[in-house]
């Protein structure tokens, strides 16, 4: 069944483990223990083995559930071919009670499987559908055997006939049903099939009710049911007429048939607990009873003088049989499942209710003395509540065992002054006064009489060897309360006679109880385990609030318009909500769902007798004292009557006092605490002498028991207890009935804990170590106790608020000792190899789990071959983070989008627990056998399968975090659009994007804006996604770098086309792209934190602040476009996109998140140089006024403040720097920068306007950004301390690297022109295959950067020739830094073109693969660009040496983009060509899904893996890059 398999760890496992610590024979436990394990992996496969079959068959449940139920119909009728021979003999065990009550519970199964099907049928969810099925048909299995039961075990042959008649029919029934919602689930919403399925729905139903009508005992409740219905009709008429007889007659008549129906109804009750027998006279009886007292109620309605007074009785004649037909409903409902506690409390309830409603017909029909009403009316009172004192099973209230003895003691004050009342009023004949006293006094008597019943129930349950009843999930009285109340109110509205107001009171009724219903459903969904149970509470709730919308909203509308019509609509409204009613109510009847009565201890018992006694007496005593202050009020002056009064008063009085006292010293747990006390002194003593022995070195070594055994012994009592703090501490703080059943069991454990301690310590050589375990075991020993004194004082007391705050620091210190001993314990454990607790560590957090991603280990299995000693520790590690992930899976599995999800999560977590603990085994048996291989084989086995497993698991987690995957790939792609266009704006700086053929501008400018609006559109639905389903989330990701990918290439040929003669406006407009995809990425990584979060969340208000960004970057982007062919405005448009991209990058560089990386001072202080040169264009650019000087500043300030920033946070984060520096860079940082955007600002004011002033004030603005460069400096300073040494000076071998250079790329040309692709038969229509295309752009990139090399080197030897760079400069860092940046750029090309070669040649033997080949070919383009840059740094633009150099950057750039045109171009082919065959069945798809996200996270992982360790060789490789390699703007 469900809830089997979703519950936690199975009972018996769960109890076999804590029983193992108090078995004292040692072979008995240690087999025990095994058992469990053993029993704890079986029921592991078992609960996989039976997923998988779930899975594999969870289609043809439907069809096993029919062909089971026709099985079902043949057995009933081979049972009634055998009963009508007289075969049909009762099985062993069985009697006519069993089956009876067997029979009523499976109705009860069946009607509430029923309810789940039809609601899973409307809902067409066929493999729910399957399961609800199936338990239909395990129900009237149930029901089969049951009337198989009876009809063999009653003596009424047509009783037995009639049975088996109906349970066969019950099963024909159930069949059609079954095939019904077949047809219905293959037509899911389909009108017609629905009403057919609810029409054979209620035919089952109807023959579940003749089933039980079939029963003994069953029959005569119906008739007496049936008799309180025919005698009720009487009521009904006109008139009625006068009997004849006189009013004082009448009335007599009318008391003595009260008296008599009040005792019948006690008698119900009581019979309920007997037999059938039993049942069968009390009702008859009962009926009897009833019909005699509405004749002699219909007499007192015909002598009533006013038509008023005749109405008032009549009404209060229909409220007693009203409440007489529900203490006959109960009492037949209650002889089906006597059981039931709740049915009890009814049934009782019940009986109550007609004493109630005989007292308030009595009260306004008797005119006799004052005061004779209120003394019969307290006497039926009293007899009502008896009953509660003979035999308290079940809880009658709510109230703690505090709250009863608040009530006694109120009152009693109350009892006390009311019989002071009855006497004073009594003896001077004030009879009204005294008529009230009488009234109070009862009242407070059958308070007195719940509270001490309750009390005695409390009493009883707290005792260690009985077991509290536990509370149903629901309360099936309250369900049927609110369906009849619904079913009336319902009868009410639509009867013709009702008025306006009538209508409206009936609406409220329905309101209130059908609000109560979705609120217990509610509770409910929320407390089950069973996930089918969850959705039709849910679901049944659903239907409930809807059909009550439909019917208000008809009433709200005949309360309008009162006619006819509206009444009509109104009428039938009412009957899709009874029916929704009536199914929820059979469903919260399901037995899974009822409550489990109290088992009480003769112990128990014991304990209970003197509150049950003192309460007897009272209300003896009681009785006698108001029927003798009954006469007294009539004759005063009758002495010996006094006297009797007086006794009774006394004797009243001491019950009280007894009771009261009893209930005290009595109070719940505190023998048991004092007897838990007494035992943990002891184990303290023991403990004491042990460590005495221990010092003079006295003890002596157990030698009948194993150190793992005893191991085990000490971790399982220190769980035990372990587990026990926490219920302890709440049943102190306020459930005293459960406080000694915690306090015994904690007890329990000591003395096991103690006994290992000693024999553990005993073993141990090591005289420190052994007073370490004794120690800490003294101590858990000692918090403990502390921690008994503290509950005892506390109780379970509520009110004892004084109490709590040193109950709460003794567990803390408790939960301490215990954590310390643990700790200590695992260690030795993992040491000695000893793996038994982490096993069972590693298969409770599996169970806790049934009931997201964390780092999990995976061991290192490399310690097996070099240092087996650490795997203990490891193997802990293991187990901690086992348990970490087992923990947020639970969770991970509860906030999945789907049940689906969710529970594949959970398996897949569970897989991964055994496998992890086979891995604990291995290690365990490798540390005691270290050199044994075969072990060593099956270790790295095991780590290799717990590693799958977690993949496993990480797919599946991802299978239901599709969007935040998306999110993830989204924010990658983004990054490599970000370097791909860095690359481009190299090119561009370098003078080399040129235009493709003679296109311009215009050409690109729409399709840009275009796509720049798709962009906007896009995030729009991103930061939607965030708060939407996963699903949409991963679309709008896709979609959006879809299209900035799109825009990315758009903006590049955009930027070739403006011509390479106007590279700073190339750089401007891609600069302008490159933005908005940096604020794209940020927005990926703000809605991934943001997903599924509430709209209050941090997060969310970051995602607005990334929206806000994204938006004013593509706006700025537009605007950019725009500007671009304008030569008046490009410039100031320039500034404007780079002014606002610094107050972007100045916010970062304020935002508490640290960065990524660091890096050193001397990074830093290069950085800052930058900042000087771009000062000093910004001040030119401002008096120029030229829109070319202010593009260049625009370009040279973004780059310069930028990589300032940067590199200024993380210098300061380095890990070396100290706080109070880090402090001074990050705002001596903040101010250049800030001063930097100050001088921008006024360089744009000046291009807008300007004037002589401005210009003036420009000097001002450059001193500010002097000064705080100066201060950085000196920040920077600081940060490197006293280690500062001048780089090398590189320039004089700059010449040989560069011929070196050229000659490898010439080796490696060679190389190429001895290559030939494989030999294969050429197609037709190719003149030039793939691998031929591969060879001769290699062939052709390699020519050319030999030239290029041969051309810087060239363009060096002029440079020293002209003298602006010396042979052997002697104090010249610049040019140093300018040669060291030109060899290191050589280098670069030499390298990326060896790489080339080698990709080429590996591409057409068929070993690597065309993203290689793209790759290698990229980095030479990139390389390239930086030698180009390099070269140009300090040359002459009109040499031709520079234009050689830059003709030859050229034709490397078109050589490696052809290169990558070919590369890619068969690397689509071939992807186009792979077809992806899709499984169709639902279980395979999923696989097949999960298969395919497991490969994608491997890919990606890799992937990461490879950008990262990129970015490490790139960061190597320029650790000493000069700036003039990242500006453009040197000096000339």
């Amino acid at each position: 069944r469900n809830s089997g398999r979703t519950s936690s760890t199975p009972g018996m496992v769960t109890a076999s483990k804590a029983a193992v610590p108090t078995i004292s024979d040692q072979a008995s436990a240690m087999q025990l223990s095994q058992c469990a394990k053993n029993l704890a992996s079986a029921l592991a496969e078992l609960r996989t083995a039976s997923q998988k079959a779930q899975e594999a068959c969870g289609p043809l449940e439907i069809d096993n559930a029919l062909s089971m139920v026709r099985d079902l119909e043949k057995e009933i009728q081979e049972a009634k071919a055998s009963a009508e021979e007289g075969k049909l003999k009762p099985l062993p065990g069985e009697t006519l009670e069993k089956c009876s009550q067997d029979l009523g519970n499976s109705t009860k199964a069946v009607s509430s499987a029923i309810a789940q099907l039809l609601s899973e049928a409307t809902q067409g969810n066929e493999n729910y559908t399957g399961m609800a099925a199936r338990d239909v048909a395990q129900a009237l299995k149930s029901l089969a055997s049951a009337a198989r039961g009876v009809a063999a075990t009653t003596d009424d042959s047509a009783a037995r006939s009639a049975i088996l008649d109906c349970a066969g029919d019950v099963m024909d029934k159930s069949s059609n049903l079954i095939e019904e919602t077949k047809r219905a689930i293959a037509k899911p919403g389909d009108a017609e099939s629905q009403q057919r399925l609810a029409q054979v729905a209620k035919a089952v139903s109807q023959a579940l009710n003749r089933c039980v009508n079939c029963l003994p005992g069953q029959r005569d409740v119906d008739n007496a049911i049936r008799t309180v219905g025919e005698a009720s009709k009487s009521l009904l008429a006109d008139s009625f007429p006068s009997s004849g007889k006189s009013f004082q007659e009448v009335q007599a008549h009318l008391n003595e048939v009260a008296a008599g129906l009040n005792q019948s109804a006690n008698e119900v009750v009581q019979s309920s607990r007997g037999t059938t027998q039993d049942l069968a006279r009390a009702t008859s009886k009962f009926g009897q009873e009833f019909s005699n007292f509405l004749e002699a109620g219909v007499d007192m309605a015909g002598t009533s003088q006013s038509k008023e007074d005749q109405t008032q009785v009549v009404s209060n004649l229909k409220t007693i049989s009203m409440s007489s037909s529900k203490l006959l409903l109960a009492a037949k409902a209650l002889s089906t499942d006597p059981s039931s506690p709740n049915l009890k409390n009814q049934l009782a309830a019940a009986a109550r209710a007609v004493t109630d409603t005989i007292n308030q017909l009595i009260t306004m029909c008797t005119q006799q003395a004052p005061g004779q009403k209120e003394c019969d009316n307290a006497l039926r009172e009293l007899e009502s509540v008896k009953g509660m004192l003979e035999n308290p099973t079940e809880a009658i209230s709510e109230l703690s065992y505090f709250d009863c003895i608040d009530s006694v003691m109120e009152n009693s004050k109350v009892l006390g002054e009311s019989m002071a009342g009855i006497s004073h009023n009594a003896k001077n004949s004030n009879l009204p006064e005294f008529g009230d006293s009488v009234s109070t006094g009862s009242r407070a008597l059958c308070g007195l009489t719940e509270a001490a019943a309750q009390a005695a129930y409390l009493l009883g349950v707290s005792d260690p060897n009985s077991t509290a009843g536990q509370k149903g999930l629901v309360d099936p009285a309250q369900f049927a309360r609110a369906n009849q109340s619904i079913q009336m109110a319902c009868q009410n509205l639509v009867d013709p006679a009702c008025t306006q107001s009538q209508v409206l009171s009936a609406a409220t009724i329905v309101a209130k109880h059908t609000s109560a219903l979705c609120n217990a459903c509610r509770l409910a969904s929320s407390k089950t385990p069973n996930p089918v149970a969850k959705r039709q509470f849910v679901q049944s709730a659903k239907e409930v609030a809807n059909t009550t919308a439909n019917l208000v909203k008809s009433i709200k509308a005949l309360d309008g318009a009162f006619n006819q019509e509206n009444r009509e609509k109104c009428k039938a409204a009412t009957g899709p909500l009874i029916e929704a009613v009536d199914n929820l109510t059979a469903f919260a009847s399901n037995p899974e769902f009822a409550s489990i009565p109290a088992q009480i201890s003769p112990e128990g018992h014991a304990a209970m007798e003197p509150i049950v006694a003192a309460a007897k007496t009272m209300l003896e005593s009681s009785t006698g004292l108001i029927q003798t202050a009954r006469s007294l009020a009539v004759n005063p002056k009758d002495p010996p009557k006094w006297s009797v009064l007086a006794g009774h008063s006394r004797t009243v009085s001491d019950s009280i006092k007894k009771l009261i006292t009893n209930m005290r010293e009595k109070a719940p747990g505190q023998r048991e605490c004092d007897d838990a006390i007494e035992a943990l002194n002891g184990c303290i003593r023991e403990v004491d002498q042990a460590s005495l022995a221990a010092i003079s070195q006295q003890l002596t070594p157990r030698e009948d028991i194993s150190m793992e055994t005893l191991h085990e012994q000490m971790a399982a009592s220190v769980h035990e207890i372990s587990n026990l703090i926490d219920p302890v501490a709440v049943a102190a703080r306020s459930e005293a009935s459960q406080l000694g059943h915690k306090v015994s069991q904690m007890a329990s454990y000591f003395e096991p804990l103690i006994m290992g301690a000693i024999g553990t310590a005993s073993k141990i050589l090591n005289s420190q170590q052994q007073m370490a375990v004794l120690d800490q075991t003294k101590t858990l020993t000692e918090s403990a106790l502390q921690m008994l004194y503290t509950a005892k004082e506390a109780g379970g007391n509520p009110k004892a608020a004084h109490m709590h705050e040193a109950l709460e620091e003794s567990v803390q210190m408790m939960k301490e000792a215990v954590d310390d001993l643990g700790a200590t314990l695992s260690e030795a454990a993992s040491a000695a190899g000893a793996v038994g607790g982490m096993v069972d560590s590693i298969n409770d957090s599996i169970n806790k789990m049934e009931d997201t991603q964390h780092p999990l280990i995976c061991f290192q299995v490399t310690k097996s071959n070099t240092n087996p000693d650490d795997l203990g520790g490891l193997a802990n590690q293991l187990t901690n983070e086992f348990g970490n992930l087992a923990n947020e899976a639970k969770y991970a599995a509860v906030t999945a989008e789907n049940d689906e999800i969710g529970s594949h999560i959970k398996k897949q977590v569970g897989e991964l627990g055994f496998t992890c603990t086979s891995l604990v085994t291995k290690a365990g048996a490798l540390q005691c056998s270290p050199n044994d291989t075969f072990t060593k084989k099956e270790l790295i086995e095991s780590a290799r399968k717990v590693s799958e497993k977690v993949s496993h698991v990480l797919a599946s987690l991802q299978a239901g975090n599709r969007g935040t995957q998306a999110c993830i790939t989204a924010a990658s792609a983004v990054s490599g659009i970000i370097a791909d266009l860095d690359t481009t704006i190299m090119f561009a700086t370098a003078g080399t994007l040129n235009r493709e053929n003679a296109e311009t501008f215009a050409d690109h400018r729409e399709c840009i804006l275009k796509t720049a609006k798709a962009l906007v559109e896009d995030t729009k639905l991103l930061v939607a996604g965030a708060g939407a389903s996963q699903e949409r989330l991963a679309q709008a990701a896709q979609s959006s770098v879809s299209t900035i990918t799109k825009l990315a290439d758009v903006v590049k040929l955009g930027a070739a086309s403006l011509g390479s003669e106007d590279p700073e406006t190339q750089v401007v407009l891609i600069n302008a792209v490159k933005d908005v995809a940096k604020a794209l990425g940020n927005l990926i990584s703000a809605t991934k934190a943001a997903a599924g979060k509430p709209h209050d969340d941090p997060s969310m208000l970051q995602l607005k602040n990334s929206a806000k960004v994204m938006v004013t970057n593509v706006t700025s982007l537009l605007k950019t476009v725009k500007a671009v062919e304008d030569e008046a405005t490009k410039g100031t448009r320039a500034l404007e996109a780079t002014i606002e991209h610094i107050k972007q990058e100045l916010a970062v560089f304020n935002s508490a998140d640290p960065p990524a990386k660091t890096t050193t001072p001397e990074e830093f202080i290069r950085m800052t140089k930058g900042i000087t040169m771009a000062t000093a264009k910004a001040v030119a650019a401002g008096n120029s006024c030229r829109q070319e000087d202010i593009i260049a500043t625009a370009n040279l300030s973004r780059r310069a403040i930028a990589e300032m920033l940067h590199s200024c946070k993380q210098a300061a984060y380095h890990p070396e720097v100290s706080k109070d520096v880090q402090m001074r860079a990050l705002r001596y940082g903040n101010e250049c920068a800030s001063g930097y955007l100050g001088l921008l600002e006024h360089v744009l004011v000046i291009i807008m306007k300007p004037s002589h002033d401005l210009k003036q004030q420009l000097a001002s603005y450059s001193k500010q950004v002097a000064g705080s460069v100066t201060e950085l400096i000196q920040a920077a300073e600081a940060m490197k301390g006293t280690e500062w040494v001048d780089p090398e000076d590189p320039t004089v071998i700059a010449e040989n690297e560069l011929l070196g250079a050229a000659a490898a790329i010439e080796a490696a040309a060679k190389k190429l022109e001895q290559l030939r692709p494989r030999t294969k038969p050429k197609e037709a229509d190719e003149s030039l295959n793939f691998e031929e295309q591969i060879l001769e752009a290699a062939k052709s990139i390699a020519a050319a950067t030999s030239a290029l090399v041969k051309a810087a080197s060239a363009a060096q030897r002029e440079l020293v020739a002209q003298g602006k760079v010396g042979a052997i400069p002697a104090n010249a860092v610049d040019d140093g830094q300018w040669s060291q940046g030109l060899i290191s750029a050589a280098r670069m090309v030499a390298a990326a073109t060896n790489n080339l070669c080698e990709a080429a040649n590996s591409a057409v033997q068929g070993h690597a693969s065309e993203e290689k080949l793209i790759s290698s070919a990229k980095q030479v383009a990139a390389s390239t660009a930086q030698l180009l840059v390099a070269c140009k740094v300090k040359a002459d633009q009109d040499s031709q040496t520079m234009k050689r150099l830059q003709a030859a950057g050229n034709a490397v750039k078109r050589a490696s983009d052809n290169l990558v045109k070919a590369a890619q171009k068969a690397a689509f082919e071939e992807q186009d060509d792979q077809a992806v065959v899709v499984k169709s069945k639902m279980v395979g798809g999923i696989a097949q899904i999960i298969a395919a996200q497991e490969e994608m996270l491997r890919k990606e992982r890799e992937l990461d893996e490879a950008r990262k360790k990129l970015a490490m060789i790139r960061q190597q490789q320029y650790k000493f890059l000069p700036s003039e390699l990242r500006e453009d703007g040197q000096e000339q």
